[in-house]
């Protein structure tokens, strides 16, 4: 016979209820600051559905009304130090920590005092899109931030603010404090693998994040019965080792009674807790109509939850103690209701142009159409007073590999900044990863961090660190084309975080990556991304064909206060430049391109290793051509200036790059270009690419799907015969 051994799990799973004890034991002003919280907060979401009904709100009103035990009891606890992050559906999250942050022990006899009047308004208006809100408008109901109350940003992207929130969480534990981050998120999202990789990766880390799970029984209309066999959410972080709760989110008290264990265990650096909380949106996912209109639930269970109100429950057990009497609970909810109308009467003016009583946005409070694209990433003002440096005027120049100079370069960074912080996959080993481009920094205990196999949850990680802005974090990707299995991260997150916010704060992140083609990795390992990152909001990208230039590049990327993607080449690493002996402290900033040759007879554009092949090319042919590196390659940080000074002289321009023709950079600059300098080309511009196809293992079918030499020299003899040239 086979012998079964019972495995119990490595951490206790607890379902937790409030007593009769703990409703007379609860202190009095705990229980009124509750109350105070939850009528400001369903007075709040009741007019966003009016204003939405009126149509004054643009984009959608995903009410928390019924939800808002939840957030309170969890919330009221909190420092102001303390990060939140959550959901679309977010304002009683959002609020709840900023009226903590301004007002911690409510009064009901007085209820709205100017800096709650404030919160109430400010939040009003960016859920209307209005210049006065906390993100200037642009964030709108799903982007809402106040960094000083420690709301960390809620988010649009069903568990996109996980990673994020587990990085705000690293970053409280390293500087030292005992702070933790709650991260927010509904039953939709227990299935979604940031998530996922997230509770793997703190637990393994012992980071301080409370995974809190409103369990509201639907996203949109699929219940957890269909999505899913364990219908327990708080079961998910038991496979993980982490502590978890389950426990009824319309008792405002029974969360906050957890909520004491979670803190608990999370400041003494025990690691994340999972926290599941019952509740129920009383209407549609968006809207102020009931889900029985839709169809997937019944009027019968409504009325069944709707008799579980949060708001009456804790006005009850308060009224039976007398600790409050009904009419000052019906004076909190007019205080409430006032407090709102009071905030919408500053917005909204009587529509002039409209039906009698209708109403309309002040057309002076809308944010100025100027203001669009401020913030997509800053203005590069952190560099101002740095010293630049070309290789022609370096002195003392001594040879390196290329891979040695990014070791160097890190290593002298690290030590000279102890923000920042190296991550990714087998960075902490092998002598320097995969490649040795991290060789000797294991060093810095604790700042140099091997990640799981998990691109989404480190990625978003770091994006956590950097908009936490104690650290400076360098995420490796192994290859580029596992940016796409973090793609949400690095594009909807990173990328866009800076602008969705109001432009203010920075995401000072670095992104290395190496690009593999010629490696015999195929399809899945060899892409160049600099195409891509082109083409997305918020990244500034650089690109070094030689040593030397990646030492003042990498210094320049991190110091800015802008996500930068630093593209590497496999074929550089093992090749020898020069760098100054000793002298590793210059930078190549924005819009510095370097012209490697000079000639007249037309404009060869180029980055990475191509401009070797492009150089071997030029020789070959005997054609006089400009050969520019351009470096940094972002809309924002090219070199506009030596670009239209050759393409003046020349009158053609090759664009030449290795990648396939889909993902092409070369397509981008050519339009750009194109766009500026039309006037001045006599030809159409001409590109070298690769092929369709990604770069497949065949060694014969990898070579033909990429461009070297041979394919740089036909496409200069195209610009020549452009000219009547053979």
């Amino acid at each position: 016979m086979t012998e079964r051994i019972q495995l119990d799990p490595l951490e206790p799973w607890i379902e937790l209820k409030s007593t009769k004890e703990d409703w007379d034991n609860a202190d009095p002003q705990l229980l009124e600051t509750m109350l105070c919280q939850l009528h400001l907060i369903r007075a709040f979401e009741e007019e966003i559905l009016d204003l939405a009904a009126e149509g004054l709100v643009h984009g959608p009103a995903h009410a928390s009304v019924g939800q808002e035990g939840g957030a309170v009891g969890s919330v009221v606890g909190l420092r102001s130090t303390d990060g939140v992050n959550g959901s679309h559906r977010g304002h009683h999250q959002f609020l709840a920590k900023a009226i903590q942050h301004v007002a911690p022990n409510l009064k009901a006899d007085a209820l709205i005092t100017n800096e709650i009047q404030e919160v109430i308004q400010k939040t009003t208006a960016e859920i209307m899109g209005l210049a006065q809100g906390f993100s200037g408008g642009r964030g709108g109901s799903m982007h809402l931030q106040w960094l000083e109350a420690g709301a960390l940003g809620t988010n649009a992207i069903v568990g996109g603010g996980v990673p994020l929130a587990a990085g705000n969480a690293w970053a409280q534990k390293q500087a030292g404090t005992d702070d933790l981050s709650v991260t927010y998120f509904g039953d939709g999202a227990v299935n979604i693998g940031s998530v996922l990789e997230s509770m793997n990766l703190t637990a393994a880390w012992d980071v301080p994040l409370v995974f809190f799970i409103e369990n509201n029984l639907y996203a949109v209309s699929t219940s957890v019965e269909e999505a899913t066999k364990e219908e327990r959410l708080s079961g998910r972080g038991i496979g993980f080792g982490i502590p978890s709760w389950r426990v009824d989110g319309m008792d405002p008290l029974a969360v906050w009674h957890v909520m004491r264990e979670v803190e608990a265990h999370c400041r003494a650096g025990k690691g994340p807790a999972v926290v599941e909380v019952e509740v129920y949106r009383f209407f549609h996912q968006n809207g102020a109509f009931p889900g029985s209109a839709f169809g997937y639930r019944s009027k019968e269970e409504e009325a069944e939850w709707r008799a579980r109100d949060p708001l009456e429950r804790v006005a009850n057990e308060m009224i039976s103690r007398d600790l409050i009497d009904q009419a000052t609970v019906d004076s909190i909810r007019s205080q409430a209701k006032d407090s709102m109308k009071k905030a919408t009467a500053e917005l909204l003016e009587e529509d002039p142009e409209g039906k009698p009583g209708s109403r309309r946005i002040k057309p002076s409070l809308w944010p100025e159409t100027s203001f669009v694209d401020v913030g997509v990433r800053g203005d590069a003002s952190e560099l101002e007073g740095t010293r630049t440096l070309e290789i022609e005027q370096a002195e003392n120049l001594k040879d390196i590999r290329f891979v040695d100079a990014i070791a160097q370069v890190m290593d002298q960074n690290m030590d000279n900044d102890p923000r920042i912080i190296v991550l990714g996959e087998d960075v902490h080993k092998l002598k320097g990863g995969t490649n040795g481009a991290t060789k000797g920094l294991g060093k810095y205990e604790g700042r140099i961090l091997g990640t799981p196999i998990s691109e989404n949850a480190f990625a978003g990680l770091g994006g956590g660190m950097a908009l936490d802005g104690r650290f400076r974090p360098v995420v490796e990707f192994m290859y580029p084309d596992f940016l796409w299995v973090a793609a949400d991260q690095v594009f909807n997150q990173i990328g866009k975080a800076r602008h969705m916010f109001g432009g203010k704060n920075g995401v000072p992140l670095v992104l290395r990556t190496k690009v593999a083609m010629g490696s015999g990795y195929g399809s899945q390992h060899l892409m160049d991304p600099a195409g891509i990152f082109a083409t997305a909001p918020g990244w500034r990208i650089v690109a070094a064909s030689n040593p030397f230039d990646y030492v003042g590049l990498m210094n320049a990327a991190l110091k800015l206060e802008d996500p930068v993607l630093v593209i590497e080449h496999v074929d550089l690493y093992t090749q020898k430049g020069q760098i100054p002996e000793g002298d590793l402290d210059y930078f190549i900033n924005p819009g510095s391109a370097r012209v490697v040759r000079e000639g007249k007879d037309l404009t060869v554009i180029s980055y990475l290793s191509t401009i070797g092949h492009s150089l071997e090319a030029i020789e070959q042919t005997g054609i006089d051509a400009d050969l520019i590196d351009l470096r940094w390659l972002d809309r924002a940080s090219i070199d506009w200036d030596t670009i239209e000074k050759s393409i003046k002289k020349t009158n053609a321009v090759l664009i030449a790059e290795q990648g396939v023709q889909g993902t092409s950079y070369g397509a981008w600059l050519a339009d750009e270009i194109q766009r500026r300098f039309f006037d001045y080309l006599d030809q159409p511009i001409q590109r070298v690419h690769g092929n369709e196809a990604s770069p497949s293992i065949s060694k014969v079918l990898e070579r033909a799907a990429i461009a070297k030499t041979e394919e740089v020299v036909e496409g200069l003899k195209r610009v020549q015969a452009g000219f009547g040239g053979k």
